[in-house]
């Protein structure tokens, strides 16, 4: 398929053609998903590129709802042949949830060459997945995908610097190449019901804790992880909100609450605060990413009965 096409729509991305190499291809920059016209749910997708050693995230979309809602996988040129040099991730509400997403399923070692033309495929079907790069044989990864299953646009990320692009094929078929993904396992004793108030901004936490407010039911996955970013995004500096639960507990007792957050969180239980933490990007050390994970706990000193446990959840990027 020609990426010279009128079908594609590039939006604000900065592209221009060029030729060489033994066919035309198109450089683009900027950070955009570029769609074709046309929808699928369950197909195969495949893009030719060629990347420099700069620091980027180029790579493909799909089931795209709108340009703030889609699925992605792209590579990382300035982290090839680290663990995370190819990544997995769903966009929701403009939020791309790297953060949240990360480690095996979602991250793999993968070298690719600079300045040469390499190829990468997604072979999609409900919420199984398989990436390759480079070579199309094996899949470098295999994954649970995380958005809805639902009729979407597709086409390619344009993530950064200039991308050089030269091929770009789809169909509805699908081959895989890899066993079926085993379900993702619950984590015991994981809190999954929560409700999710509105955003407000950070600067407004301590007048926003005892206002009236709205809130809708959300379950996390059977992790424990929860993606805000499916209810809401950061709009006009609003990027805190107010995540509830209950613990019910016949006698009075102290209990281990173990939490992972991203980027910041402070935790209440019945009205009183019990910790704060940062784990935003960078905010430890130039190499921080601010990754989730169980990394963090507090003794939650509970009453007999239902207890109200109230976490602000404050996001800048990443999910």
């Amino acid at each position: 398929m020609s990426l010279d096409s009128a079908g594609w729509d590039w939006g604000p991305t900065g592209r221009r053609g060029s030729g060489g190499d033994g066919a035309a291809s198109v450089t683009a920059s900027g950070f955009w998903p570029v769609v074709w016209k046309e929808e699928l749910v369950d197909g195969t997708i495949e893009l030719e590129l060629a990347v420099s050693a700069e620091r980027a995230f180029h790579g493909v979309v799909w089931r795209l709802r709108d340009s703030e809602n889609y699925e992605s996988f792209f590579v990382r040129p300035h982290q090839v042949g680290n663990p995370d040099s190819i990544q997995y991730t769903p966009v929701s509400n403009r939020l791309s949830s790297w953060q949240l997403y990360h480690g095996e399923s979602f991250w793999a070692p993968v070298a690719f060459p600079f300045d040469d033309w390499f190829r990468v495929r997604v072979v999609l079907a409900g919420t199984r997945a398989e990436a390759y790069v480079g070579d199309l044989e094996t899949p470098v990864l295999v994954t649970t995908l995380r958005r809805p299953v639902e009729s979407g646009r597709f086409g390619v990320l344009v993530g950064g610097p200039a991308v050089r692009l030269r091929a770009f094929e789809w169909e509805r078929s699908t081959v895989f190449r890899s066993e079926t993904p085993a379900p993702v396992p619950a984590v015991a004793g994981a809190l999954c019901a929560w409700e999710v108030s509105e955003p407000f901004p950070e600067s407004a936490l301590a007048g926003e804790l005892g206002a009236p407010r709205s809130w809708a039911a959300i379950e996390s996955e059977p992790i424990g992880l929860l993606d805000i970013s499916r209810l809401h995004g950061i709009r006009d500096g609003r990027n805190t909100v107010l995540a509830r639960t209950s613990i019910e507990t016949a006698a009075p007792r102290s209990q281990l609450l173990e939490i992972g957050f991203s980027d910041r969180a402070t935790v209440y239980l019945n009205g009183v605060p019990l910790y704060r933490g940062d784990d935003a990007y960078r905010s430890r050390d130039y190499r921080f990413l601010g990754s989730i994970g169980w990394f963090d706990g507090l003794y939650l000193p509970l009453h007999a009965g239902a207890n109200e446990l109230v976490v602000a959840v404050s996001e800048d990027f990443g999910g």
